[in-house]
């Protein structure tokens, strides 16, 4: 009995799933491991921000499923319907039901442009475009644009890679000036949120970048409604009515509908889409009351079930939705199964919030977040190596590592089950 392998379940082919089969594999640990995964492709998301610039080839985000998964792990390729904790059973589409010891929930998250009025038909379909769905189709915006109003937003929910919709601001802005198209172009980045960015050594930074490109920037504004044929897009303005800017500083103003909300015309949009768990996930017994599965904070187990635990996007963590955050999410979570297998109770090990964000400034200009759950800053020490001693300031070895270290890091390290 002391030989018999300990059943795991994985679900989501992303970042979190290969990394949690990956390490397993890597440190022999004594498991049986099965991933469920329906796709075929796995993509490398963050190097859109560059693609979406031009500054990056598409294809080089894409591998084939098949060669990632680790050799000895059972990959059944289908779609997970539910869930049966109390019989520790996952049910699919095809397969019918799969037992586990523990279960890994990473599925990722899924767009939902059903949210915002009039997004479904707009999205991708002339000026209207999104990183997060075709990130080729933004960067044909990009260079066909010749001048007019570009208003680049955001949903008021959780979304991957929060920094993602400022980012592309940034890069079109520098763009259009390298074009000459930026005298005759109002460049808007309207937010749900407060601030710039939540990290305040952060913000001051970003605060400077957006005052170079003569951004407009709004804060406090949801998108509620989108016309795409008469290029409107409605914010719902969200925070005291005593910030709701209505005249802008080159003199023109926003067209109010009622007092709560703002009408925008634009010759360019850029959105990211509303952004949800995935439905067999909202629609179980697993999640919170926001739609996102429960799991303790700091050590990644289900507040609920002791047996299942949960990482990446999918998970109810208040800190950012990256591929950084899962890379400390592993080793967190691997060392309380293991432990949990061993000893009947969690290691000391515990996540800390830690997450990531590069943020692009311009062609050839980044600024590396990093922060906690207190949105503390918290650089990496070892950016020192790369001559790198303040990543809060615009530097371009932070682009390097961005276009060229960061990938190298994930392909070869991450997706093999390397700690790093």
């Amino acid at each position: 009995m002391e030989n018999k392998k300990t059943k795991i379940a994985i679900i989501g082919g992303g970042t979190g799933g290969i990394m949690v089969a990956a390490r397993l594999k890597k440190i022999k640990a004594n498991v049986d491991i099965t991933l469920i995964e329906p796709s075929d492709t796995h993509y490398y998301q963050p190097a859109w921000t560059l693609v979406r610039a031009g500054a990056y080839n598409m294809k080089k985000t894409a591998k084939p499923m098949s060669d990632l998964i680790p050799k000895g792990i059972t990959w059944v390729k289908d779609y997970v319907n539910g869930f049966k904790p109390q019989e520790n059973k996952i049910t699919t589409a095809q397969n019918g039901d799969i037992s586990y010891d523990f279960l890994v929930v990473s599925p990722g998250l899924v767009m939902d442009t059903s949210q915002i009025e009039g997004l479904t038909e707009a999205l991708g379909h002339g000026v209207v475009c999104s990183n997060y769905t075709d990130p080729e189709h933004t960067w044909e915006v990009i260079q066909k644009f010749k001048g007019g109003h570009a208003v680049f937003t955001q949903p008021s929910t959780p979304i991957k890679c929060g920094g993602a919709p400022q980012k592309i601001a940034y890069l079109a802005a520098d763009y259009f000036r390298m074009h000459n198209t930026a005298s005759r172009t109002k460049v808007t980045f309207a937010t749900p949120g407060s601030v710039i960015f939540g990290v305040k050594p952060i913000a001051d930074r970003l605060i400077k970048v957006v005052e170079r490109y003569n951004i407009d920037f709004k804060p406090f504004y949801a998108p509620v409604k989108i016309d795409g044929p008469n290029q409107k897009i409605t914010f719902k303005h969200i925070g005291p009515k005593e910030n709701l800017c209505i005249i802008n500083e080159d003199g023109s103003s926003d067209n109010v509908a009622n007092p709560d909300e703002v009408v925008m015309n634009y010759d360019m949009l850029h959105i990211a889409p509303p952004q949800t768990a995935p439905k067999f996930i909202r629609e179980s017994e697993l999640v919170n009351s926001a739609g996102w599965l429960d799991v303790n904070i700091n050590t990644l187990q289900h507040t609920k079930f002791p047996n299942i635990f949960g990482l990446g996007d999918v998970a109810a963590l208040p800190t950012a939705k990256t591929g950084a955050a899962i890379r400390k999410q592993v080793p967190v979570l691997i060392a309380n199964i293991l432990h949990l297998i061993k000893n009947n109770t969690l290691d000391k090990k515990i996540y800390d919030g830690y997450s990531s964000c590069p943020l692009v400034t311009g062609y050839g200009k980044m600024i590396l977040a990093e922060f906690n759950y207190k949105n503390e800053f918290t650089p990496d020490p070892k950016l020192k190596q790369i001559l790198v001693f303040d990543s809060s300031k615009e530097d371009w070895r932070l682009w390097m590592l961005k276009k060229y270290g960061l990938p190298y890091l994930y392909w070869n390290k991450m997706m093999k089950g390397v700690e790093v």
